[in-house]
C-alpha cells in the first residue's frame, strides 16, 4: 500500500506537470490565434481605409473633370450666342473668318479642354448657289470632293486657326457628325461624338456639337421649332488624354492609383477615352465614378485602381505581435509566478526544516557552551577560590607571586569563558543592559586599579581624567560600560611599551565646542604669514607623557579648554552645562602610544576573532573578539566606537554612550557601584603640585579635587620656589599649605634640597605654620628606602582617589590606617562587604565540599556567619519558620532536590498559614521576621536563560562560580540592603 500510494503521489505530480505544460501550450496556442485575428483585423481594417481613400480621390477627379468640363461647354454655349448675335443679327454681319479666328485664339485659355473650334452654317440646297457664290468656294465632303445634293449642308464658314483645315467641309458628310448634329438640333444640348484619333496630336477625342439657334426660341419649342430656328452648328474637338493627364497632374496621389475613362454608351462594348488599354497592374480593389458630361445619348464613366498591390500596414504586423509578446510575457509570468509559488513553497518547506535544524543546534549549542561553562568553572571556583583563600595568609615573596600569577591566569580562563558567552548572547540576541545607578568615576577608578601593575612594570603613564560637568551619578548598565573600558584599556596596556594610556570621559556637547574652537584657532594660524607666529600654533606632543598621539585633536589646547568653565565662551547649548534633560551622552577616548594598527588591518579592527596577524596572538595572547563584543554594547548603549591610528605612533578608540541621569538619586542608592565614601576630613586643604606637564598636572588636580583639596602648580622646582616665597597670591594660603606634590621627571636633588630649606627657614619666619608633606609620584616601583630621605612617602601611579586620600590620611595623622600594601586599599569594597556582612547570618548550601570551603570562607572574610548543608532538603529543615538567617546562598545542581524546588520549598513556608497561624508575638518572640528569604543562586551558568530561571523559581539572584567581591557586593547590595532599607557606607 505505501510503495502503491507512492506511485500514486508520484503520477499525480506528474500530470500535474503535464497539465501545467498542457496548459501553457494552449496558452501559446490561444496567443497565435489573437495574433492571426489582430492581423487580420488590422489588414482588413487597412484595406478598407484604402478602398475609402480610393473612393474619395477617384470621386474627386471624376467630380474636377465633369466640372472642368461643364466649364469648357458654357463657354462654348457663350460662343453660340455671340455668333447669334453678330453674324445673324448684324445686317451687316460684323463677324468675319479673320475676327473669329483672333477671337476664339485669345480666348482659348478659356477652353483649356477644346484644342479647336468651328462653325458651320445650316444651308439647304436651294441656298447653296447663292452661299457658295458668296463665300467663294465650293461646299466639299470630308473626302475633299464636291459634297454631292442633298436637302441641306453644314458648310464651315468659321474656325479657329488650330483647325483651319475644314473650313468649307459639309460636316454633314460624315455618318457620325450627321447624326450628332441632328440630336444637338433636336435637344438644344451639347452632343458628343464616339472617341477617336484626332488629327494632329493622335490622341483619343470626341467632338462637341452644338446648335445655334435663331434668338426668341421658346425653352419648349419643338422639333419643328427648332429645325426651323436652326441657324448653324458650333463644333468643338476635345482632347481626353490632355484633358484627364492635366488633371490628374494638378492632384497628389496621382502615382498611387490608375485612371481610366470609359465611354460605356454600348455597355457589352465599352470605349476607352484615356487610360492603359491592359495592365499587369494589381486590379482590386476599384471604384467606378460616373461621368456626367451633358449629353443625355451618351454615358461615360471614371474607373479608378492602385497601381500595385495594397501594401500591408506596419501596425497589421507590430500591433499583433506586440500583443503575441505581451501574451507570452504574461504567460511566462504566470508560468514563473506558478514555478516561483512551487519554488518558494518548497524552499519554505526546507527554510522551516532548516530553521527547526538551526534551533536545534542553536539550543545543543547553548547548552553544550553552557554545560562547558559549568564544568569550567566548577573547578576554577575551587581553585580561584583557594588561590584567594591562600594569598590571605602570610606567604613569602615567591610563594606570593606564584599564587597571584595562577590566579591570574584562571581569571584569564574566565575570561576567556566570558567572552565566548558575550559572542553567544550577541549571536543569539538574548544581550539586554541593566538600568542602574553607579558613579562613574569610580568604575573608572577599580578598572584602572586592575591594571596598575602592569602599568608600574612597564612604567607607563595610566591615567583617567572626567571632565567636571560630567554628572556624578548616571543611570545605565555598570557592568557593561566597565566591560567595554576593561577590553580598551586591557588592549592598550598590551600593546604599549612605553608612553602613557589616558582614558578620558567628557559630555558629547562641550567636547565638539571645544574642537570646535580648536579648529578655527589652527585656521587661524594657516593664514598667518609670520613664520614665527605661526610656530607657536604648530602641533607639539603636548600629551601625558609628552609622547606624540594617534589623534591630535586630543591635545592640550582642546584638555585646556575642558579644564576651563566649559559654558563660558563656548556658546554651549543649556542642556550640556545643565541637568535639564533626562538622558547624556557621554564621550569616552581610551588614547594609548603603542605600537598602533597597520593600515591595511584598519577596516578589520571590529570582525570577531580577526587580528593583525597571527604572530600577534603569540606575542600578545587574546582572541581576537573583545573590540567586537565592545562595538556591540556600544551600540546597545545608543551610541558609536571608532578609532584613530597609526603605525608606531598608537591608537586613541573613541566610544559614545547614552545614560540617563536623575538628580534626585543619592548616594545610598548606588548598590551596584564598588565604591568607598571619600573621607570629608581633606577638603580644604592646600596642596602645591610641581609637574612640568600641564596635562599630567591636571589629572592629578583633578585627583586632588574630588578630594576638596585646591592645588597650585608649578612647572618646576625653581618655578615653585619662587612662587612659595614670592609676594603672589600664593602668600595667603602658604601658612596652610599641607602637602607638597612632585612628579619623578621634575625633582632633581640639588634644587629640592634648596626648596627644603626655604621651605624650613619660612617656617622659622612664622610665615608657614609648619613644613609641608612631601609626596614624589612616579610611575614606576622605585628604591623606596632611599627616597624616604627626601620625601615623607612615595606613590607609585596610577592614581586612585581613594588610595590617595589614604595616603594622605596616613602622612597627615588623620586616623590610623592599614598598611596601602594590603588589598583594603586598592579596592573599595571590601570595606563595603565588611559593613554589609558584619554579624550576618548566611546559609551556605552546595552538594561540592570545595565549593563549600570556598563560599564559607568568602563570606567569613567579611564578618559573616557561615552555616553550610550540603543538600536541599537539610536546608529546608534549617530555614523553617521561625529562623534567623539574613541570607541563602543556593546551588542550583544537586541530588534528590536542586535549587529551584529547594527555594520554591522556602517561598511556600514563607507563605504558608500554619506559621502565620502561630501570630506575630510568637514569631518576635523566636527573633524571626515575617520578611522575604533572600536567596542567591551560586551557579557556574551564566546565561541569560539561568538567570531567568532563577527568578522564575522565587530567588532573588545569582552569583556566577568563580565569583569576585564585585558580583558578590552587587548582588548582596541588591538584596540584603534593599530589604533593610539601609544605605551602604552612610
Amino acid at each position: 500500500m505505501r510503495v502503491g500510494g507512492k506511485v500514486l503521489v508520484s503520477v499525480r505530480k506528474k500530470r500535474w506537470w503535464l497539465n501545467r505544460t498542457a496548459l501553457m501550450v494552449l496558452w501559446v496556442f490561444v496567443s497565435g490565434l489573437i495574433w492571426v485575428g489582430l492581423h487580420l483585423y488590422s489588414r482588413g481594417d487597412s484595406m478598407r481605409k484604402a478602398e475609402e481613400n480610393l473612393v474619395s480621390m477617384c470621386n474627386d477627379r471624376a467630380r474636377m473633370l465633369q466640372d472642368q468640363f461643364a466649364v469648357s461647354v458654357n463657354h462654348f454655349q457663350a460662343l453660340a450666342i455671340l455668333i447669334s448675335t453678330f453674324h445673324y443679327e448684324k445686317h451687316p454681319s460684323v463677324l468675319d473668318q479673320d475676327t473669329f479666328a483672333y477671337y476664339t485664339a485669345k480666348t482659348a485659355l478659356e477652353r483649356p479642354l477644346l484644342n479647336g473650334v468651328a462653325y458651320a452654317q445650316r444651308v439647304l440646297r436651294s441656298e447653296r448657289e447663292a452661299f457658295e457664290r458668296q463665300q467663294g468656294w465650293t461646299i466639299k465632303s470630308f473626302e475633299g470632293t464636291t459634297s454631292p445634293e442633298k436637302e441641306e449642308y453644314a458648310a464651315v464658314i468659321y474656325s479657329q486657326e488650330t483647325v483651319s483645315y475644314i473650313e468649307a467641309l459639309d460636316m454633314m458628310s460624315g455618318e457620325e457628325d450627321h447624326e450628332n448634329i441632328l440630336k444637338a438640333r433636336a435637344t438644344g444640348k451639347a452632343v458628343l461624338t464616339n472617341p477617336f484619333r484626332l488629327l494632329g496630336s493622335n490622341h483619343l477625342g470626341v467632338v462637341l456639337t452644338f446648335a445655334v439657334y435663331r434668338s426668341g426660341l421658346p425653352k419648349d419649342a419643338t422639333l419643328e421649332q427648332r429645325i426651323e430656328a436652326t441657324l448653324g452648328y458650333l463644333g468643338g474637338a476635345f482632347d481626353v488624354e490632355s484633358l484627364v493627364e492635366n488633371l490628374l497632374r494638378q492632384l497628389a496621389g496621382n502615382q498611387d492609383i490608375v485612371v481610366n475613362v470609359y465611354d460605356v454608351t454600348n455597355a457589352t462594348e465599352p470605349l476607352i477615352m484615356y487610360g492603359p488599354q491592359s495592365t499587369n497592374s494589381y486590379q482590386s480593389p476599384s471604384h467606378v465614378s460616373v461621368l456626367d458630361f451633358g449629353d443625355p445619348f451618351r454615358k461615360h464613366e471614371m474607373k479608378c485602381r492602385y497601381w500595385q498591390k495594397v501594401p500591408i500596414p506596419l501596425s497589421a504586423i507590430t500591433t499583433p505581435s506586440g500583443v503575441f509578446v505581451i501574451c507570452m510575457l504574461a504567460g511566462y509570468i504566470l508560468f514563473a509566478a506558478w514555478s516561483r509559488y512551487d519554488s518558494v513553497k518548497e524552499d519554505w518547506r526546507k527554510s522551516e526544516e532548516l530553521k527547526l535544524r538551526a534551533e536545534a543546534a542553536d539550543l545543543a549549542k547553548s547548552q553544550f557552551l553552557a554545560t562547558v561553562s559549568h564544568e569550567i568553572r566548577t573547578p576554577m571556583n575551587g581553585v580561584l577560590g583557594m588561590l584567594d583563600m591562600l594569598l590571605d595568609t602570610d606567604l613569602n615573596l615567591i610563594q606570593r607571586d606564584c599564587a597571584q600569577t595562577a590566579r591570574v591566569c584562571g581569571k584569564a580562563l574566565i575570561s576567556l569563558m566570558n567572552e565566548v558567552l558575550d559572542r553567544e548572547k550577541i549571536e543569539s540576541g538574548k544581550l539586554e543592559l541593566e538600568a542602574v545607578p553607579f558613579d562613574l568615576r569610580f568604575l573608572l577608578d577599580d578598572v584602572l586599579s586592575l591594571f596598575s601593575s602592569k602599568s608600574r612594570e612597564k612604567g607607563i603613564e595610566l591615567a583617567v581624567f572626567v571632565s567636571d560637568n560630567v554628572p556624578q551619578v548616571v543611570i545605565g548598565d555598570p557592568g557593561r560600560f566597565r566591560q567595554v573600558i576593561t577590553n580598551l584599556v586591557g588592549n592598550s596596556v598590551k600593546f604599549t611599551k612605553r608612553g602613557h594610556i589616558f582614558v578620558q570621559v567628557h559630555l558629547a556637547g562641550s567636547l565638539y565646542q571645544c574642537i570646535r574652537v580648536s579648529e578655527e584657532v589652527e585656521s587661524l594660524a594657516k593664514n598667518i604669514q609670520d613664520k614665527m607666529l605661526v610656530d607657536t600654533f604648530n602641533y607639539t606632543p603636548n600629551t601625558l607623557s609628552g609622547l606624540e598621539a594617534a589623534d591630535r585633536t586630543n591635545n592640550w589646547e582642546n584638555f585646556r579648554l575642558l579644564l576651563n568653565e566649559p559654558c563660558s565662551g563656548l556658546h554651549a547649548s543649556e542642556h550640556v552645562c545643565k541637568w535639564n534633560s533626562n538622558k547624556v551622552t557621554l564621550v569616552v577616548s581610551v588614547e594609548d602610544t603603542g605600537i598602533g594598527i597597520p593600515v591595511h588591518a584598519q577596516d578589520r579592527v571590529f570582525t570577531p576573532f580577526m587580528q593583525v596577524d597571527s604572530s600577534a596572538s603569540r606575542m600578545y595572547g587574546g582572541t581576537g573578539i573583545g573590540l567586537s563584543i565592545s562595538k556591540y554594547l556600544v551600540e546597545l548603549m545608543g551610541g558609536q566606537i571608532s578609532f584613530v591610528s597609526r603605525p608606531h605612533v598608537g591608537s586613541t578608540f573613541t566610544f559614545t554612550a547614552m545614560f540617563q541621569q536623575d538628580e534626585n538619586i543619592k548616594f545610598c542608592d548606588l548598590h551596584s557601584a564598588l565604591v568607598e565614601c571619600l573621607p570629608d576630613d581633606l577638603r580644604g586643604m592646600n596642596a602645591f603640585l610641581i609637574d612640568g606637564r600641564p596635562v599630567r598636572s591636571s589629572v592629578t588636580r583633578y585627583h586632588l579635587k574630588r578630594l576638596g583639596i585646591r592645588a597650585d602648580v608649578a612647572t618646576n622646582i625653581r618655578t615653585a620656589l619662587h612662587s612659595i616665597s614670592g609676594q603672589d597670591d600664593l602668600q595667603r594660603t602658604r601658612k596652610q599649605l599641607q602637602v607638597l606634590l612632585v612628579e619623578r621627571d621634575a625633582w632633581d636633588l640639588e634644587t629640592y634640597a634648596t626648596l627644603l630649606g626655604q621651605l624650613e627657614e619660612l617656617k622659622q619666619k612664622g610665615l608657614m605654620s609648619e613644613t609641608p608633606k612631601t609626596i614624589l609620584l612616579s610611575t614606576s616601583e622605585l628604591n623606596r628606602a632611599e627616597l624616604n630621605l627626601y620625601f615623607d612617602m612615595v606613590i607609585t601611579k596610577p592614581l586612585r582617589s581613594s588610595t590617595l586620600a589614604a595616603c594622605l590620611q596616613n602622612i597627615l595623622g588623620l586616623k590610623d590606617t592599614r598598611s596601602l600594601s594590603g588589598k583594603e586599599k586598592e579596592n573599595g569594597a571590601a570595606s563595603a562587604l565588611n559593613r554589609l556582612l558584619d554579624g550576618k547570618k548566611i546559609l551556605v548550601v552546595d552538594d561540592n565540599k570545595v565549593n563549600l570551603m570556598v563560599a564559607a570562607g568568602s563570606l567569613k572574610k567579611y564578618g559573616a556567619n557561615v552555616v553550610c548543608v550540603e543538600r536541599g532538603r537539610d536546608a529546608l529543615a534549617l530555614l523553617r519558620p521561625p529562623h534567623d538567617f539574613d541570607a541563602c546562598f543556593m546551588d542550583i545542581q544537586m541530588p534528590e532536590m536542586d535549587g529551584f524546588e529547594a527555594t520554591r520549598q522556602i517561598r511556600l513556608m514563607e507563605n504558608n498559614e500554619k506559621f502565620r497561624s502561630l501570630g506575630p508575638t510568637t514569631l518576635e518572640h523566636s527573633g524571626w521576621s515575617s520578611r522575604r528569604l533572600p536567596v542567591l543562586a551560586m551557579t557556574a551558568d551564566v546565561i541569560q536563560a539561568t538567570y531567568e530561571e532563577c527568578i522564575k523559581w522565587g530567588m532573588d539572584g545569582y552569583i556566577s562560580k568563580p565569583f569576585d567581591e564585585e558580583q558578590l557586593y552587587q548582588a548582596i547590595s541588591r538584596s540584603l540592603v534593599s530589604n533593610s532599607n539601609a544605605c551602604p557606607g552612610l
